[in-house]
C-alpha cells in the first residue's frame, strides 16, 4: 500500500480512537441527567428538559461512538460462515461488501446535511414544551456520520491490504 494510504489509516484510526474514548465517558453525564430527572420528579417539580436532553446525549453517544465501534470490530455481525473463513477470505468479502455501507453512509450524510442546513436556516426547534434548537444535535449527527464514513474507508484500505497479502499494521 502507498505510504499516503497508510498515513490516512493511522490518522483516522488514532482520531476516532480518541473521540470514541472521550465519548464513552459521556455515559456518566447521561446518567446524571436521568438521575436529576428522577430526583426532580420525586421531590420537586418535574424538569421539562431532562428526558429530551438525555435523548440528545444518547444520539451523540451512539453516532460519535459508531466509528470507534467499527474500529474495534465490536458491531453485530452474522457469523454463519464468516467465522470459519481465513483472515484473507474475510478481508476479500469485507472489501467487496463495504460498498453497501458506503452507499448507506452517503445517503445518511446527504440527508443529515440537508436536515442540518434546514435547522440552521429556519431556527428549527423541537415540538416539546422545552423547545430546544435542533441544529446542535443535527450537527453532532452529521459529524458522527462523517467520522463513521472515514473509519469505513480506513477499514476498506486495511481489508484491501490484507486481501493482497500486505496487511497494514
Amino acid at each position: 500500500m502507498p505510504e499516503a494510504i497508510k498515513t490516512y489509516v493511522r490518522l483516522v484510526d488514532r482520531f476516532n480512537r480518541v473521540i470514541g474514548r472521550i465519548v464513552m465517558w459521556s455515559i456518566f453525564a447521561m446518567m446524571a441527567v436521568l438521575l436529576w430527572s428522577s430526583i426532580s420528579k420525586t421531590f420537586f417539580m418535574p424538569s421539562q428538559w431532562t428526558l429530551e436532553m438525555a435523548q440528545f446525549m444518547m444520539t451523540g453517544y451512539f453516532l460519535l461512538g459508531g466509528a470507534y465501534a467499527l474500529q474495534l470490530d465490536s458491531h453485530v455481525r452474522m457469523d454463519l460462515l464468516y467465522g470459519r473463513w481465513t483472515p484473507r477470505t474475510r478481508a476479500i468479502v469485507d472489501a467487496v461488501t463495504v460498498f453497501m455501507l458506503f452507499t448507506y453512509l452517503i445517503f445518511l450524510l446527504i440527508g443529515g446535511v440537508s436536515s442540518t442546513s434546514y435547522a440552521l436556516k429556519y431556527g428549527e426547534t423541537s415540538y416539546s414544551s422545552w423547545a430546544p434548537y435542533m441544529a446542535p444535535v443535527k450537527i453532532v449527527m452529521v459529524i458522527g456520520i462523517f467520522l463513521t464514513f472515514l473509519q469505513t474507508t480506513s477499514i476498506f484500505f486495511k481489508d484491501l491490504a490484507t486481501a493482497i497479502g500486505r496487511p497494514i499494521r
